[in-house]
């Protein structure tokens, strides 16, 4: 369990909802295994620089970053941070990347593609924890900067 996670949700009221694995939650489809949830629930956490700074996003397991989307948002290409870089930048090891008690200045932005769930599961820290929250308590926890589209694959076509 990481600890700074443990101690940034406990002081907010929230330690309640860790929850530590015996395997690896490293991918999408290892913590919905893990969890016991859909692979789309899992809320993962990707890292990009924007203007320098890191920026996480937190989106449906099942959506993919779309460029045009992303470039609307942030008016730059999406650039994720690179792996030997991701602790250095936002205080956690990659496969642990969260929204909970990121490094001072990491802006924290949530994916529209998570607003079909009534719970979605975040990553804790590290690779062998997560967390549930609704989205409201998602939003306040995290103290997002605001909700933001820029995810594809995850919703059903239109005609």
């Amino acid at each position: 369990m990481n600890e700074k996670v443990r101690a940034f949700l406990a002081k907010k009221g929230y330690e309640d909802r860790l929850t530590q694995h015996k395997e690896s939650i490293d991918t999408v489809e290892h913590a919905a295994q893990q969890i016991g949830c859909s692979e789309a629930e899992i809320a993962k956490t990707l890292s990009f620089i924007v203007d320098g700074k890191a920026v996480l996003i937190v989106m449906a397991g099942d959506g993919k970053v779309n460029g045009g989307k992303f470039k609307a948002a942030f008016h730059t290409k999406p650039s994720m941070i690179q792996r030997d870089m991701v602790e250095e930048l936002t205080g956690f090891r990659p496969g642990g990347v969260c929204p909970f008690g990121a490094k001072e200045g990491t802006e924290i932005w949530l994916d529209v593609s998570m607003k079909r769930f009534e719970k979605v599961y975040p990553a804790a820290g590290s690779e062998y924890s997560s967390a549930v929250f609704t989205l409201d308590e998602l939003e306040k926890v995290t103290e997002a900067a605001g909700w933001v589209d820029v995810c594809k694959g995850w919703q059903e076509e239109e005609e």
